[in-house]
Order: structure tokens, then C-alpha cells, then sequence
């Protein structure tokens, strides 16, 4: 099983780890295009910071942001899962995972990412800030430039398993999965079950205990219709979309009441 996850804006300080590596990371055929944004990401922001702070959407409450871009080179790494906060990884909780869990988590676990493509929750980075929604003056929109490299690496790190896909839309169009992968593909809803409607605090809290939940248990659905006996043994109230014609993704709403 891979899980595809969107990441969160706040992020933990990097720390005073060992600074990146990036030949270090997952995904070795992202390499290229990863030092590609992470080199004009850093020119622009030891640049003019107005420019940099337009560029990458920043409210002037968070110029702070820039000056750490700068430093991406000789910040301290540590484990994407500990620098990704926010609801879901709240809710996701990793750190308190048994170890057969957290084993299972370094395995399935892929962090979608404007700067690094795509991450897993073991690979050491530093804090950043760089959305996948953003425009870089010389590279363009940063969901462009890594559709490419990802058509080629995603595939290979999908195996011939589950994909469960639980990204927000501004990560999906970095890679669409096609074919026969996006046969075996799941996409979540988390709606608000007496109106049906999706609530972002319910969606990012529901996904991050949905993770935690199939990891801490050892579930290993193979496909998307085991996925959904998976979610319902669980206990989630669970409807289906199965889909219409063959090289599509399945659909899945998650009802919820609340979220404590």
C-alpha cells in the first residue's frame, strides 16, 4: 500500500541535525529536479524578500519565512514526519506509533511537496516554505515542473498495490495516476454526515486517524475494495464509488459526525 499525502504549511524547526542531503532522499529520480527548485528557490529568496514574499504568497507577518529558505543548504535535517504539523499530522500522531507500525509507515507513507517532489516520512529535510501552488520566476508553476519526473518515479514506488490517495487539490496535478494504477487507486472524501458537505478541520483530522488507524492496525488492503472492508472494520462508515470504466480511481466518502 501507498499513501499519498498532501503537506501541512506550519512546519517544526529544522533543528541542528545534519544538513540536507539531497542524494540522500527517496525517489532518486526526482534528484535533478528537486536541486532545480531548491537552487532558484534559494537565489530568489537572498534576493529582493519583497519579490520572494510575493512569489510565494507569504503575508508580511510571514517574511521570517524567507530567511530560512535562505538557509536550506546548511539548515539541520530531520525526518520529514517530524517537521510536517498541523491537523493531519496531528491526528496521525507517527511519534507514538508502536515500532511494527512506524516500520510500516516508513514504507507506505509519501509526502507530496512543492520544494522535494515527494518525500518519505523517514527522509531527513530541512523546514522550508515553498508550496506546490507556487510560480518560480525561472522554473514556472512548480506542479508543472515535476509532472514529468514524477510520471517516471511514481509508477516504480507504486509497486502493484493499493494507492491511497488522500492529497489536497493542489498536489494532485504534480502526478495523476493512469492506467492500470489508477485502477487499483483510492480517492478520500471526509464529509460532515448531517450535511454532506466537506469541513476542512474534519477532513484533515479524519485522514490523519484513517493512516494511523490502518497502520496501527497492520491492515494491508491489496486493492480498493478491500480498502473499504479494511475502513469498515475499523469502524468508519464508509460509501463507494466504484468506477465507471477501467484506468479510473475509486471514490470513497468517509461520513463523520465529529471530530474530537
Amino acid at each position: 500500500m501507498l499513501v499519498l499525502l498532501p503537506p501541512s504549511e506550519g512546519k517544526a524547526s529544522s533543528g541542528r541535525g545534519t544538513a540536507l542531503k539531497l542524494e540522500s532522499l527517496s525517489l532518486p529520480g526526482l534528484t535533478e529536479a528537486r536541486q532545480a527548485v531548491l537552487d532558484e528557490l534559494v537565489e530568489l529568496c537572498a534576493g529582493d524578500e519583497d519579490k520572494a514574499r510575493e512569489v510565494l504568497g507569504l503575508s508580511e507577518g510571514l517574511r521570517g519565512e524567507i530567511a530560512k529558505n535562505t538557509e536550506l543548504r546548511s539548515a539541520g535535517a530531520r525526518p520529514a514526519g517530524e517537521i510536517y504539523t498541523g491537523v493531519l499530522y496531528d491526528a496521525l500522531d507517527l511519534a507514538s506509533l508502536d515500532t511494527a507500525a512506524k516500520r510500516r509507515a516508513s514504507r507506505s507513507l509519501l509526502v507530496f511537496s512543492g520544494l522535494w517532489g515527494a518525500v518519505r516520512v523517514t527522509d531527513r529535510i530541512p523546514s522550508y516554505r515553498c508550496s506546490m501552488g507556487v510560480r518560480l520566476p525561472g522554473l514556472g508553476a512548480l506542479g508543472a515542473h515535476w509532472r514529468a519526473p514524477m510520471a517516471a518515479a511514481l509508477p516504480e514506488a507504486a509497486g502493484d498495490g493499493l494507492v491511497l490517495d488522500l492529497r489536497s487539490s493542489a498536489y494532485t496535478g504534480a502526478w495523476k495516476p493512469k492506467g492500470e494504477v489508477a485502477g487499483r487507486t483510492a480517492t478520500v472524501r471526509v464529509l460532515h454526515a448531517p450535511t454532506r458537505k466537506v469541513v476542512s478541520h474534519f477532513n484533515k483530522a479524519t485522514k490523519g486517524r484513517i493512516v494511523r488507524s490502518l497502520l496501527a492496525a497492520g491492515a494491508a488492503p491489496a486493492d480498493p475494495a478491500e480498502l473499504v472492508e479494511a475502513l469498515r472494520d475499523l469502524g468508519y462508515e464508509v460509501e463507494v464509488q466504484a468506477p465507471a470504466r477501467a484506468g479510473t480511481a475509486w471514490a470513497l466518502d468517509v461520513l463523520v459526525d465529529e471530530v474530537h
